[in-house]
């Protein structure tokens, strides 16, 4: 983004937020309590759930079982708790401060949308499918129900290098197929 496209943002939000000064602040307020309720939900939840002991587990007590189990608990209680009020009063508090804009300010955001499209350079979606690999590789190799505590810290490191491996061994093979298929059938034929 050049100096002065980002400093034409910049004036555009200031310009909104002087404008709209309520809803600024209702979606500031909004905010605080979103966070304050996403951390009162994980200490609760940390508290009293039985994966992890009602929080008194030391590291070494953990397995990799436990740890997939309670992440995925923990986002489900997160989304049902936190996330599913949070979009609801935000979709409709848009809808109804969308609706209450004059139609010249709604071209106006319109206009900016038209002009400004960029896609998310990165999206952690790497890191997530390394992770479900390392999984899958510690599952295949009988530590699953393990306790860290159990195991060096190496075994760990180890998993993860050899899932990353095999990751990039699966993916990796028929992404240079079809690399080679599509060399030889399109980019050759565009050279000649």
């Amino acid at each position: 983004m050049s100096n002065n496209e980002s400093s034409s943002n910049e004036q555009f939000w200031k310009k909104q937020i002087k404008e709209h000064p309520i809803a600024f602040g209702i979606f500031i307020v909004a905010c605080v309590l979103v966070i304050t309720g996403a951390l009162l939900v994980l200490r609760w939840f940390i508290e009293t759930s039985p994966i992890g002991g009602q929080g008194t587990w030391t590291i070494d007590q953990w397995t990799l079982n436990d740890v997939v189990r309670f992440i995925i608990r923990i986002i489900f209680w997160e989304l049902l708790l936190v996330g599913l009020p949070t979009g609801v009063f935000f979709g409709v508090g848009a809808y109804v401060w969308w609706k209450s804009l004059p139609e010249a300010e709604k071209q106006e955001f319109r206009n900016r949308e038209k002009r400004k499209k960029t896609r998310a350079r990165d999206t952690g979606v790497f890191n997530l499918i390394t992770f479900i690999a390392f999984c899958i590789y510690v599952y295949f190799d009988g530590n699953y129900n393990t306790k860290f505590g159990d195991l060096p810290y190496s075994y760990f490191i180890y998993s993860w290098l050899y899932a990353l491996m095999w990751m990039l061994i699966l993916l990796g093979i028929p992404a240079a197929i079809i690399l080679l298929i599509v060399y030889f059938t399109v980019w050759r034929k565009n050279e000649a």
